[in-house]
Parts: C-alpha cells; sequence; structure tokens
C-alpha cells in the first residue's frame, strides 16, 4: 500500500494525566506499547493509526531534554512504508540528513528509522516498515 501515518509521537510531562482525556473522554481505545529510548510510552488507536504519548524516564532522555527545551506537543511523525530499505535509500540519494543510518527495532516490535529534522522542515520524521 502507499505510505500512511502509523503514529504521531506527542512528548508529555505525565502519561497518567493525558491518558485519561484520549482514553475515557473521547473513547479511544489502549493499546499496550514497549518503553523505547528512555521514554515511558503509552497509546491510543485513532483508525489506522496510533497516538503515542511519550514520557520522559529521567531529565537526560530525549524526550526529557526536548520537554525542558520545547515544552510537551508534537515530538514527531511516523511514516509506514512498504519498504524502509528502499524508502531510506532514496531519501539518501535526495539528500536527506539521517539520525539512523540502517533500521533497528522501535517500540511496536518494527523496523524504524529517524530522519533529521533539518532536511525535512523542522519535523523529526519517523519511518517504519507496514
Amino acid at each position: 500500500g502507499s505510505p500512511r501515518i502509523a503514529h504521531v509521537g506527542i512528548a508529555v510531562e505525565s502519561l497518567a494525566a493525558i491518558l485519561p482525556f484520549f482514553r475515557d473522554v473521547l473513547g479511544m481505545p489502549d493499546v499496550p506499547m514497549s518503553d523505547s529510548d528512555g521514554a515511558r510510552i503509552a497509546a491510543v488507536q485513532s483508525g489506522e493509526s496510533l497516538i503515542e504519548f511519550l514520557e520522559p524516564a529521567t531529565p537526560d532522555t530525549p524526550i526529557g531534554k526536548y520537554l525542558a527545551k520545547r515544552g510537551a506537543g508534537i515530538h514527531h511523525i511516523c511514516v509506514a512504508v512498504p519498504d524502509i530499505e528502499q524508502t531510506l535509500e532514496t531519501c539518501r540519494s535526495a539528500g536527506i540528513q539521517m539520525i539512523d543510518q540502517t533500521p533497528r527495532l522501535g517500540a511496536e516490535g518494527k523496523r524504524i528509522a529517524f530522519l533529521h529534522p533539518k532536511s525535512t522542515g523542522g519535523i523529526l520524521v519517523e519511518l517504519t516498515e507496514q
């Protein structure tokens, strides 16, 4: 299929403070997640996509530093692509700066790679395989 939004990652100070709104007030179902990259992660389902909430395990983690600098809000967008290696190759050819040169395992147990926001209009973009 064509690329689609897999999830939007949102940096939050507290999962406990934000989850009840999306889960109980809006009625979005919980999706169990693994913690990753020094973040505690909780997610809710939104159609085919997820909203992932990222709470720093400690202040010196990537999400902790992000919150200190920019405050809570959208941290990254994750796009599911049919072939992650091919997409990374296409990005490299287009001069896109990589954070991950090769795919690694992400929080959903799928291979992921991050692209540098300097090359993507200031937006941190994560790629994942469909």
